[in-house]
C-alpha cells in the first residue's frame, strides 16, 4: 500500500501531519515513538523577532470548538534555529516550519536564515498577518498573497506552502494567486474570526476581544472550502479544520486534500494524529485501494 505524498521536491511517507500551534515546541511530544510515525511535523509559527503574545485570557472553549488569541508567542527565528531546530531534526520526521512576518523583507530574511540552517522539508507561510497597506490580512488579499509568495519563492531552498485564511468571500481566488506566484502547496483553513461574550461582565471572554475559532465546529465549512478549491488549482492542498478522527480526515482527502493536519483535537487526544493515520490505512484496505492517489479527490460530483 502506497500512502506517500509529495509537495514540491519533498516526499512524505504518509499524508498525516499536525497544525502549527497545536504541538508547540515541546520536546516531550517529539520524543514519543508514535510521533515518528507521522508524515511531517509542523511546529508553532515563528516570527523574526521574539513576541510576547496577546494579553490573557487567550483561550475560550465554545460548543464543539474553542476560540484562541495567543498572538504567536515565540522566542524569534534565531532562538528557534539555535535552541529548537536541532532537537526537532533528531526526531527523524520531515519538518515543515511555519513562519509569519509583517512584510515581504522579513519573510525573505527568515527564509534565508532557514536556508542556512538546512534540513527542512518545506516552509509554511502563515499569511494571517496584517497587510499594513490595506488594513486586512495578507491572506485576504490575492495581490498581497501573490507578492509575498513570489518573494519567498525567489529565495527559498525549500518547497513553499501558503497557509490561507477562511475569512474571505472566495478562498479559491486566493489559492489561485498563491499558485500563480509559484507556491508548491496551500494549507487550508486557518481559524475563523469569532468572539464570545461573558454576559455577566458584558465583556469579551478573550483578552484580545476577538480570536480564531477552531475545532469540530468548523469542519463542514473547511471541507467545503477544500472541495471547491481543489478543482481550481493543480498544486496540493493540506486540509485542516476540526479533524478529530479518521472519518473526518477522509472527508478532506476525498474532497481533494493531499495531506491532512490535526490541530485543536491534539489538546483532547494527543494520539489523534496516529489514530487518523491508522484509520486511513484501514479504509484503503477495506476499499481495496493500493495507492493514496485513488482516494485523493475521489468525491463523486
Amino acid at each position: 500500500m502506497n500512502i506517500s505524498v509529495r509537495i514540491g521536491n519533498s516526499v512524505f511517507l504518509n499524508p498525516v501531519t499536525v497544525a502549527s500551534g497545536t504541538f508547540g515546541h515541546s520536546e516531550e511530544f517529539y520524543t514519543s515513538k508514535e510521533v515518528k510515525c507521522l508524515g511531517a511535523l509542523v511546529p508553532k509559527t515563528v516570527t523574526l523577532n521574539a513576541q510576547q503574545g496577546n494579553a490573557p485570557r487567550r483561550i475560550c472553549e465554545t460548543p464543539s470548538g474553542m476560540i484562541n488569541a495567543i498572538g504567536i508567542e515565540n522566542a524569534g527565528i534565531d532562538a528557534f534555529i539555535i535552541e529548537k531546530l536541532p532537537k526537532l531534526k533528531k526526531v527523524g520526521v520531515p519538518l515543515i516550519v511555519s513562519i509569519s512576518a509583517n512584510n515581504e523583507d522579513d519573510f525573505a530574511l527568515m527564509v534565508e536564515k532557514l536556508n542556512a540552517a538546512q534540513g527542512l522539508a518545506a516552509i509554511e507561510l502563515n499569511l494571517s498577518c496584517p497587510n499594513l497597506k490595506k488594513h486586512v490580512l495578507v491572506a485576504q488579499d490575492a495581490q498581497a498573497t501573490e507578492s509575498v509568495v513570489r518573494r519567498v519563492k525567489a529565495v527559498s531552498d525549500y518547497p513553499v506552502i501558503a497557509k490561507l485564511s477562511p475569512n474571505v468571500t472566495d478562498i479559491g481566488s486566493i489559492a489561485l494567486a498563491a499558485e500563480a506566484a509559484g507556491a508548491d502547496a496551500v494549507s487550508m483553513v486557518n481559524t475563523f474570526a469569532a468572539m464570545a461574550i461573558d454576559i455577566k461582565k458584558r465583556r469579551s471572554r478573550i483578552g484580545n476581544f476577538t480570536g480564531g475559532l477552531s475545532g469540530p465546529a468548523i469542519r463542514p465549512i473547511a471541507v467545503r472550502m477544500v472541495c471547491e478549491t481543489a478543482v481550481k488549482i493543480k498544486i496540493p492542498i493540506i486540509g485542516m479544520g476540526g479533524i478529530s478522527c479518521a472519518d473526518d480526515a477522509l472527508e478532506f482527502l476525498i474532497a481533494g486534500a493531499t495531506m491532512v493536519a490535526i490541530g485543536t483535537y491534539n489538546f483532547v487526544n494527543p494520539r489523534a494524529p496516529l489514530e487518523v493515520l491508522e484509520g486511513i490505512k484501514a479504509y484503503m484496505k477495506e476499499n481495496k485501494m493500493t495507492d493514496i492517489r485513488e482516494l485523493i479527490g475521489s468525491i463523486q460530483r
